[in-house]
């Protein structure tokens, strides 16, 4: 694995939480590093990094408040 990948995985806290988890990505990695845009791809699905992801949980915070106030109301 190329140092330049190295460091991309460990200034990202998320891609060294991932790669911890499911250490098959350290094998396929080091053997093929154009699999990096997969693995990039696997850990914002799994965390939900992805901006529709984030619309969503916004979305959801919107209603739930909407929900508060409407109850208290």
């Amino acid at each position: 694995m190329s140092l330049e990948l190295q460091f991309r995985i460990k200034n990202n806290p998320h891609y060294i939480k991932y790669i911890r988890e499911n250490s098959y990505w350290y094998k396929l990695l080091n053997r093929n590093e154009n699999l990096f845009p997969k693995f990039e791809e696997e850990v914002k699905e799994k965390y939900g990094l992805r901006p529709g992801d984030r619309i969503t949980r916004a979305l959801e915070t919107f209603e739930l408040i909407q929900n508060i106030l409407a109850t208290l109301k």
